[in-house]
């Protein structure tokens, strides 16, 4: 194992020049990966519509292409749902990376080329090895296994007899990966895509416990609940008296910080790395590259052209959009991208902060909507907003204001849980019921807060505090912000205004 531990080490390092080449020259990186997109997409029914053909510079593409965002461009990922080729993209899409959905739609649809797989994804993978055992020369990361918790992979909804196929991004990439990786990672991939999640977690636990696992990759969510459960069957204090050479988690999809000390407890160890990646169903678009940072680097040469549109200006009828030469450090941007996995000028919905422009490094900073996003579920406002409007029409009760936050894991807790926090005209006769619709009705409208919610796996039902009269309007006054421009924030991925609320709701009611 340590030759090929050696092997593995040298091969992957050998992607850094290409690394360096990107970050010395992002401009002319990205232009080149612009005209290579537009070629592509040339000849589509997209391509034609909006006429690539005479497109020959990036104002050209800014001034024929419209933004789009998830509902506006669903009706191209429809088409080619049900089995449309050529309509966003110039190869055959076969695959389609489900997540959490819109206001139209319980979830969202994003296609997957080829392309985007090769020369994305796996591209991704690969340069965060790459720049792993870079910065860890000595690394056995290749001597021993990876545990991956990948997602789900299901028919595709809108053509269940075609070829095409969905899932969760972990799962695509996972069902696609070439062999060599396959015998790198644990647990097998039967079990890896198995759907049940209370199972898959029992199996995987039995599969991997007695594996030589050096290195994990996934969502710290369900991590944290496999390694809980691989403690309880080896009886062990900690996970190294399981994995004595385990050395790095890879993570993403969720902000590490409230986890970090959760895994210190889990994983005692100074020696033990964190890297931090962002890759979402619509690409790989960010890694930690510097040992000890909570920033990323901006990855340039993978299919992905970026634009930006300062938060000043998101909603206004006409932002302004920039490409990549025009940003600054320390303002907040929505992501706007074009793919080699067929979108166009696509809103994601996350904001990013610049930390640098040479190289191009980057923080998570948010979403373009209020949100919940602590253990992958991915809750918007208008999640929140449908799901009380329910509770309260099977109540019959009516509802003032209200604001939720995630409870996160802890020592003593297994689950999550969102809190919540209303203030109601007219009082539902019990809570309990009130509770219960609005938790089933979030279940119903979003799919990746159901799965969590699966039997409490990851997300116990919601807690729920009643708020007399005025409580929200008194908070408002206290910080300053009474008057119809302030509003109360639905949905926040961190507990501050949560908690502020919790100490006045104490001192209201004695």
């Amino acid at each position: 194992m340590e030759v090929l531990n050696s092997f593995m080490s040298w091969v992957f390092k050998t992607r850094l020049g290409q690394i360096e080449n990107f970050k010395k020259n992002p401009i002319q990186t990205q232009k080149t990966v612009l005209f290579d997109l537009v070629d592509a997409g040339r000849k589509t029914e997209f391509g034609k519509k909006y006429n690539f053909s005479e497109i020959k510079s990036y104002q050209d593409f800014a001034n024929n292409v419209p933004l789009f965002d998830y509902d506006s461009f669903k009706p191209y990922i429809d088409r080619t749902m049900q089995g449309k080729q050529g309509v966003i993209w110039n190869t055959e899409i076969e695959w389609f990376s489900k997540s959490s959905g819109t206001t139209s739609s319980r979830s969202k649809y994003i296609p997957v080329t080829e392309e985007s797989l090769e020369e994305c994804h796996y591209k991704g993978g690969k340069d965060m090895l790459s720049l792993y055992v870079n910065n860890y020369p000595n690394s056995k990361l290749f001597s021993g296994k990876n545990l991956t918790i990948g997602g789900t992979l299901e028919k595709n909804p809108l053509n269940p007899q075609g070829t095409a196929k969905a899932g969760d991004i972990s799962a695509v990439i996972m069902k696609n990966l070439p062999i060599w990786a396959q015998f790198v990672r644990t647990p097998s991939l039967e079990t890896a895509l198995m759907s049940e999640w209370e199972s898959k977690i029992e199996k995987m636990a039995h599969e991997t416990m007695n594996e030589n696992v050096v290195s994990l990759a996934g969502v710290p969510t369900w991590t944290v609940v496999l390694l809980r459960r691989i403690l309880e069957l080896k009886k062990a204090k900690h996970i190294l008296e399981v994995w004595p050479n385990l050395e790095v988690f890879f993570h993403g999809a969720v902000a590490f910080g409230p986890y970090r000390s959760l895994f210190r407890e889990l994983i005692p160890s100074d020696k033990m790395r964190y890297m931090e990646t962002y890759n979402a169903s619509e690409g790989f678009f960010g890694i930690q590259d510097q040992p000890n940072s909570d920033e990323m680097l901006l990855l340039l040469d993978y299919g992905i052209f970026y634009e930006f549109i300062p938060m000043e200006d998101w909603e206004t009828e006409n932002p302004k959009v920039i490409p990549l030469q025009e940003v600054e450090v320390d303002k907040n941007y929505a992501i706007v991208i074009s793919t080699n996995g067929g979108l166009w000028r696509y809103k994601i919905g996350d904001t990013i902060r610049f930390t640098s422009i040479s190289p191009y490094r980057f923080k998570i900073s948010g979403r373009t909507k209020h949100f919940i996003n602590a253990f992958g579920e991915e809750v918007i406002v208008e999640n929140a907003e449908q799901a009380i409007a329910f509770a309260a029409d099977k109540t019959n009760s009516s509802i003032l204001n209200f604001t939720a936050a995630p409870v996160y894991f802890s020592t003593e807790e297994n689950q999550g849980a969102h809190e919540w926090i209303i203030e109601f005209k007219n009082p539902p006769e019990d809570a309990a019921v009130f509770n219960a619709h609005l938790d089933d009705e979030l279940r119903r409208i979003n799919s990746d807060y159901d799965a969590k919610r699966y039997k409490n796996l990851a997300l116990k039902e919601p807690i729920i505090h009643f708020a007399p009269a005025g409580l929200f309007e008194k908070w408002l006054g206290k910080k300053g912000k009474l008057g119809g421009q302030h509003k109360v924030p639905r949905l926040s991925n961190d507990r501050g205004y949560l908690e502020e609320l919790l100490d006045l709701l104490k001192e209201e009611v004695g």
